[in-house]
């Protein structure tokens, strides 16, 4: 009888540093750049034990990868795909040490060595377009962590379950990718994290951010880097003081914020579906002075762009960690845990955007998150692409995965957190509408409001 055998080889490190790899997404994370990253932080083994650091590190970010399991089990998944070459065969405790011998250092350096925006990322009228904003996440509950991480205050029904982080990301906007992320207790608030991402803004680059990032002295630091800004600001009694000092032809106006020069844009948003309609203000102030070259209606529409960012946490918090608790039981190892996860998102959103770019025209949006993660993991299993071959591939198995399967262009939404269907199986209270509808968007530029000495 014929028989079949499927056989292939395996190209990893040798030795000991075999089960070091991360797959195809080794060539993003290099063993050379993990190496370099070891030596600049002092972490490199002074012997080489069963867990060298370089595969502790690669095991860190695999554990980002299957973040429904201990690393136990995820040291299973690097393992699998060896074809039969000699591994340890560490236990639970052993695997613990050497996360706490490695320690945050060369994670954070690795982050660093791997942030900013990938090419591709959306620009409006030249300038790269990036978003701000911050996220909350949940530590373990452990003495430890409640040290350094307290519980989110709340209403009637008390503190958070669990010690929270604040995570406040920079993201190019289109590619998603991060350029550049900073995080903290949740005691501390955004506008007093914020300063710490400026570093990374520059000339060329436009900043949107919503109505929490409205504060004049964080407004002065931004334009200080040269970089744009456009930020949405509270309006009604809430209003920062605008004065109008000059009027523009498009019903926009300059003022002064944080005792720089801005224009105050006051749009009108109506949205109409086949039920009705409904109607919201929306202001804004931008360092983009020129009318002419920066029309008001389409600084207006450029402004959804934010959601960006909102899209990038969800792929963070829900698509990898599955709205789990970070695991860590340590300060410490919290740091060494949110570096890893964000080195593991951004080389996934680097992949998603090298295969983008070689198929000219294709839209970074259309590319599914979840197809990519899904065949990072694969690879990790097959321990498949680990090096690269003699020809550069810049799609890869996970690139070709991503081009197979693109999805439509996004639809226009109004209400992106009311889904189909709900988690509970109980009826929530009261008559909740859940059917999809086409809506329409039309915004509307309002004149600059009347001054004492202005004429009706």
């Amino acid at each position: 009888m014929d028989q079949s055998v499927i056989s292939r080889a395996v190209s990893v490190a040798g030795g000991r540093f075999a089960p070091g790899h991360l797959g195809e997404l080794t060539q993003q994370v290099p063993f050379e750049m993990v190496d370099a990253v070891l030596e600049e932080t002092c972490r490199t083994q002074r012997r080489v034990r069963a867990l060298p650091s370089r595969v502790v590190v690669y095991l860190l970010l695999a554990g980002c990868l299957f973040a429904e399991l201990g690393y136990t089990q995820v040291w299973h998944r690097v393992a699998a795909g060896l074809g039969g070459l000699p591994a340890a065969v560490p236990t639970a405790s052993a695997m613990t040490q050497a996360r706490r011998r490695l320690g945050p250092a060369p994670l954070r350096e690795l982050f660093f060595l791997l942030r900013g925006p990938a090419p591709g990322g959306a620009r409006w009228r030249g300038l790269l377009v990036c978003a701000i904003d911050g996220t909350i996440m949940a530590v373990a509950d452990s003495e430890a962590n409640l040290a350094v991480y307290s519980r989110q205050r709340g209403g009637k029904n008390g503190p958070s379950g669990y010690p929270m982080l604040r995570l406040l990301v920079l993201v190019s906007c289109g590619t998603r990718t991060v350029i550049d992320a900073v995080f903290s207790p949740v005691s501390k608030g955004e506008t007093t994290c914020a300063p710490a991402l400026l570093a990374s803004l520059h000339a060329g680059m436009i900043l949107l951010a919503d109505r929490n990032f409205g504060a004049g002295l964080l407004a002065a630091q931004i334009a200080g880097t040269r970089a744009d800004f456009l930020i949405r600001v509270r309006s009604g009694n809430c209003s920062p003081k605008l004065p109008v000092l000059s009027r523009c032809g498009d019903g926009s106006w300059l003022s002064r914020f944080g005792g720089i020069p801005v224009r105050v844009i006051d749009a009108e948003i109506t949205v109409t579906t086949s039920t009705g309609h409904a109607t919201s203000g929306c202001r804004l102030i931008t360092t983009l002075l020129d009318p002419a070259r920066y029309p008001a209606p389409e600084i207006a529409a450029l402004y959804r762009e934010r959601w960006e960012v909102e899209s990038a946490y969800f792929e963070l918090k829900s698509t990898i960690l599955g709205g789990r608790v970070l695991r860590a039981r340590t300060p410490g190892g919290i740091d060494q845990e949110v570096y890893a996860l964000l080195v593991t998102y951004q080389v996934l959103r680097t992949a998603i955007a090298d295969a983008a770019g070689t198929v000219p025209g294709t839209d970074p949006d259309r590319a599914s998150f979840t197809v990519a993660l899904n065949a990072a993991r694969d690879q990790v299993i097959l321990a498949a692409g680990v090096l690269a071959g003699p020809t550069a591939d810049l799609t890869g198995t996970i690139g070709r995965l991503v081009l197979a399967s693109l999805m439509p262009g996004r639809r226009l939404r109004i209400s992106p957190r009311v889904v189909k269907r709900a988690m509970s199986r109980y009826n929530a209270r009261g008559k909740v509408d859940r059917a999809t509808r086409k809506p329409t968007i039309a915004i509307t530029i309002l004149d600059a409001p009347l001054t004492p000495g202005d004429e009706p």
